[in-house]
């Protein structure tokens, strides 16, 4: 690890005279102590930290042998660890009884796994069990414990083997206390010790194994860091894997810890035994447990973000869904910020904007609003994170410790925040969302002026912008991006929206054969571009953009422009015996599932629209029938009549029909149908263990149901979203009457399937025995597709709460 020093480079001479140079680097004494004639370290409050070999280090946290930083717990942890019997039943210190309120606990189970949430006024935490089930597969499942932390997208997690060696015989689980549940927090006040200043706070609990079990990885921490083991080719990384301290603690336990790459922040996680007949060995670097009950602790000293509780992530109008849908508003809180919305709990306890501006647009009835709300949370959280540069949505911040490591690998000694910015997606959700919330909304048009001055504070590039210069740059972005196709002559494939040249995912299916390895990608060119199009002019009719007084007219030419002629490039039009042969072939090619081919009930052409263009080998259309078409029924109220009428008639027929004719399964709307594709390749790259597969994600299904339900509103006079003048498609009784029955056959799907909506994603298996046939599979517990890894699903995700405000119209029964 490198110490965190004032400059890395040569550097010019000071023109401060009280600067001090230090090799080829010049600093402040009062700041940074020099040793050696080139090596800073820092002075934290007031106490200069010493070095050891590359290191820096406070001597009352570590001790310096061998030029190796050794681990001495100072002596609060110490005594915490000392009475941590205590910890199922109370808090782990006398100060965490300065929470007034009563900690929000929830369980969730879904084996293999078993998720456990704990947030109090001083931090959040999660934890989860894995533990092998009779039939989980034991190459994929094996016994682990993880403790996930929004703060920093932190975390630590164990993973054990049997000291018997035999795979499966390894059962933990935590157990209940007797406040009846598992988890305690851990506060120990700030103090003299850390060198970050900030209180440690965490989780504690029991864990009892059922045999004994060897400590064989563990990863302390960044969530990214454990992905990167349990999501890829198993990489730890050397650097971090060697850091970790393994000693001794009161009461005959072992307890780990690790320095952060930033030299100041420490994560530990300690095993004590409680139970008589319980015992832990330090071998090197394993640690063994003999059978018996553990005390459990991981803590962390890094800032903690402010959360929103339950009742004040919804508005005042929304109150009653606490009350009558408290696991979700409960989950709902746990990924709630006033800084911002998190994308999902474990994997994703960090800002995605693609997946927080799509919350938004499903969940904005119901979330609270003005400053300190949720709303504004989302749309600053966007805007402080922009590329100034080109009006680029970041995609996912790095944060934490695994920013300080991406930084270090380009050597530099900063933990500065960053973002990626490689989908090309996320950067036309923006402006709808403005739109909604500051022309559609009464609290929005009271709070634009004051949120549109303020300034960036954020440490993303922006500092010194306000938030309606950057909503500006992002315009500026979609304006320049859409003009070539919107120009006479201009609706060529070349002028359509492409990825990015470097890059092989670009929008919401961002998996390897997500889309096939397209580059122009259906949802992006036929629904987000026109909408954020649309949405520009509203906001410049309403003096948003007053140095592009044009765009009002303008943004609206283009956008009626890139409606009327870009769904023309994806359609897919299979006649009738053709798509029963696709489907015999597809069924005989799909071995393990034997479900049924539905071919008997083809009786006219199949009509949809493919992922992307210009896929993998040589496809120029990625013909997979998928759940896209909701972008644009849920974005748009467009007006070319017989395109319209087409458009809702071929997706109310895949909605209806049953899978693989359609996306129709009774566990629920399938995102992708490879079926039609005509080609080997679809069946092997779109399946039910593919994370974009054959499988059902929750919140397109509510994007759909919420998006035909504003195209059947449409034909309503009164309806305050209608046209004008109704849809020509209303007075079609035979595409009306389909189009009502999609929409009441999807909440039936919907409604059938409650108990999963709020997860990530989950899977089938084909059992002949059900009368059912397709039975909902965990994701994560089916054999990955060859050469990736495992996917294992969260058990929350935010975009999968959005039922909290996409309802079932009743009146359209």
């Amino acid at each position: 690890m490198l110490p965190v020093t004032a400059a890395a480079i040569a550097a010019p001479p000071p023109v401060d005279s009280r600067l001090q140079p230090c090799g080829n680097a010049y600093y402040l004494p009062t700041q940074y102590t020099c040793y050696d004639t080139d090596f800073l370290c820092p002075v934290l409050n007031g106490v200069p930290t010493l070095q050891c070999g590359p290191d820096c280090y406070n001597p009352s946290t570590y001790r310096c042998s061998n030029g190796r930083l050794v681990y001495q717990p100072p002596a609060t942890f110490a005594s915490t660890a000392s009475a941590s019997s205590t910890l199922a039943s109370a808090p782990s210190s006398s100060a965490a009884a300065t929470c007034t309120g009563v900690p929000t606990t929830q369980y969730l189970s879904d084996p293999p796994y078993n998720n456990y949430f704990y947030s109090d006024c001083h931090s959040e935490s999660q934890v989860v069990v894995t533990s092998p089930q009779p039939d989980s597969n034991l190459t994929i499942i094996g016994s682990r414990l993880l403790v996930a932390w929004p703060a920093g997208n932190s975390g630590v997690v164990s993973f054990f083997a049997p000291s018997n060696g035999i795979n499966g015989t390894l059962g933990i689980e935590l157990v209940n206390s007797t406040i009846g549940h598992p988890l305690s927090g851990v506060y120990i006040p700030p103090n003299s010790s850390p060198l970050t200043g900030n209180a440690r706070v965490g989780v504690s609990t029991l864990v009892n194994f059922n045999s004994s079990a060897i400590l064989t990885v563990p990863i302390l921490g960044s969530i990214r860091t454990i992905r990167d083991f349990t999501e890829g080719p198993s990489i730890l990384v050397p650097s971090v894997q060697n850091a970790i301290n393994f000693a001794s603690t009161t009461g005959g336990g072992a307890v780990l810890s690790r320095l952060w790459f930033d030299n100041v922040t420490v994560t530990q996680m300690s095993f004590v035994p409680i139970s008589s007949n319980s015992s832990v060995l330090i071998h090197n670097r394993t640690v063994e447990l003999s059978a018996g009950i553990y005390n459990f602790t991981a803590t962390f000293d890094y800032p903690q973000l402010t959360q929103l509780p339950a009742n004040q992530v919804l508005n005042a109008q929304s109150q009653s869904l606490v009350q009558q849908y408290p696991d979700q508003t409960t989950s709902l809180s746990f990924l709630s910020y006033t800084e911002k919305l998190l994308a999902g709990s474990w994997r994703f306890l960090t800002y995605f904007g693609r997946d927080s501006l799509i919350s938004l647009l499903l969940l904005q009835p119901v979330l609270s609003e003005g400053q300190g709300g949720a709303v504004e949370a989302v749309i600053s959280a966007v805007l402080e994170r922009l590329n100034r540069t080109d009006g680029g949505v970041c995609h996912e911040e790095t944060i934490g410790d695994y920013a300080t490591y991406l930084n270090l690998q380009m050597n530099v000694s900063s933990t500065a925040p960053g973002c990626t910015y490689q989908m090309v997606d996320t950067d036309y959700y923006l402006m709808p969302v403005m739109q909604n919330y500051f022309l559609d909304s009464g609290v929005g048009q009271s709070r634009r002026l004051a949120f549109l001055t303020t300034q960036s504070t954020l440490n993303f590039g922006n500092h010194g912008l306000s938030y309606a210069q950057l909503a500006l740059i992002n315009a500026e972005k979609i304006m320049n991006t859409s003009a070539p196709f919107a120009q006479p002559g201009g609706q060529t494939e070349a002028n359509l929206i492409h990825l990015k040249p470097d890059q092989l995912v670009g929008e919401w299916r961002d998996s390897t054969y997500g889309i096939g390895g397209g580059r122009i990608p259906y949802d992006v060119n036929t629904a987000l571009v026109p909408a954020a199009l649309r949405s520009i002019a509203a906001l410049s009719a309403a003096g948003f953009f007053p140095s592009h007084p044009d765009w009002t007219i303008t943004a609206t030419t283009y956008a009626q422009v890139w409606e009327d002629n870009t769904l023309a490039f994806f359609r897919v039009t299979v006649p009738a015996t053709q798509a029963q042969q696709l489907l015999a072939n597809y069924t005989s090619s799909s071995s393990g599932n034997n479900f049924p081919s539905h071919a008997d009930t083809i009786t006219s052409e199949i009509v949809y629209h493919g992922l992307s263009l210009q896929g993998n080998t040589n496809q120029p259309l990625i013909r997979v029938m998928n759940s896209d078409d909701c972008f644009r029924h849920f974005l748009l109220n467009t007006t070319s009549q017989t395109q319209l009428t087409s458009f809702l008639n071929s997706t109310a027929n895949n909605i209806l029909a049953p899978f693989p004719v359609g996306l129709s399964t009774p566990v629920g709307m399938l995102i992708a149908n490879p079926a039609f594709g005509g080609d080997p390749v679809y069946a092997a790259n779109w399946t039910n263990n593919a994370y974009h597969g054959t499988v059902v994600w929750s919140w397109p299904m509510a994007m759909m149901a919420a998006g035909l339900q504003r195209q059947l509103g449409r034909c309503s006079t009164t309806n305050a979203t209608s046209s004008p003048s109704p849809p020509a498609f209303c007075t079609d009784s035979i595409v009306y009457g389909r189009v009502r029955a999609a929409y009441n056959h999807l909440w039936d799907l919907i409604e059938a399937n409650t108990a999963e909506l709020s997860t990530e994603v989950w899977s089938w298996v084909y059992n002949n025995n059900s009368d059912a046939g397709f039975v909902r599979e965990e994701l994560g517990s089916l054999p990955p597709p060859p050469g990736l890894s495992p996917t294992e699903s969260d058990i929350r995700q935010l975009w999968s709460l959005t039922f909290l405000a996409v309802t079932r119209d009743t009146t359209l029964q």
